[in-house]
């Protein structure tokens, strides 16, 4: 009896640490995908010939916190894709745990708030857990050197989710403007404020 207690929690422990491993730090090089667009087709980050990186964003339908962002995650693609980061939207949620996730509802969404990047579906939900989010939204920022996607900046998309008009630190802007100005990113990761994701039971 006391061989398996102590198999069991060797066990946990081995699945706790990769769990841990597999959580971005910056610094990092993070993982490519790919995964279905809202358009059908399927999308990876080495698509982007020209970006220079990636504000990748986990998100969703349902949580108000990615409902309050979803303007703000529009226009940083507006001004940042033309500048060689554009957004990529990745939801992360298991739609049998939360049906306002699946992937019809999805396209359903980005028309109605004007999508203007890739909504990506995370179907198997392999790749959030590689990235190490536990939020929606929960941004990555990332900067392409030679062939990998290095992580520069984690975190929250800014420091008022409940009204952009009363926001005193754009962390995901200050970043890529510090990478566009070839600058140390001065936050380089905030607690990502939302809700927890969907995980198929």
């Amino acid at each position: 009896m006391k061989k398996y207690i102590q198999l069991f929690i060797t066990t946990c422990l081995i699945l706790f640490g990769v769990a841990v491993n597999a959580q971005y730090k910056v610094g990092d090089v993070a993982t490519d995908f790919s995964l279905k667009n809202i358009d059908n087709k399927f999308v990876s980050l080495k698509d982007f010939k020209d970006a220079k990186g990636f504000i990748v964003i986990f998100t969703c339908n349902h949580c108000p916190y990615s409902k309050a962002y979803e303007d703000r995650i529009v226009a940083l693609d507006k001004k940042y894709k033309k500048q060689g980061y554009p957004v990529i939207a990745i939801n992360p949620n298991d739609p049998e745990v939360q049906p306002q996730d699946g992937f019809e509802e999805m396209k359903i969404r980005a028309k109605e708030k004007g999508f203007t990047f890739p909504y990506l579906l995370d179907e198997g939900q392999k790749i959030y857990p590689q990235y190490g989010a536990t939020k929606t939204p929960h941004v990555f920022l990332l900067q392409k050197e030679k062939d990998k996607n290095i992580v520069k900046y984690i975190g929250a998309i800014d420091n008022n989710y409940e009204d952009a008009n009363d926001v005193s630190e754009r962390y995901v802007e200050d970043a890529v403007n510090a990478l566009l100005g070839n600058k140390p990113i001065k936050v380089t990761s905030t607690v990502a404020i939302g809700c927890t994701i969907k995980v198929k039971k």
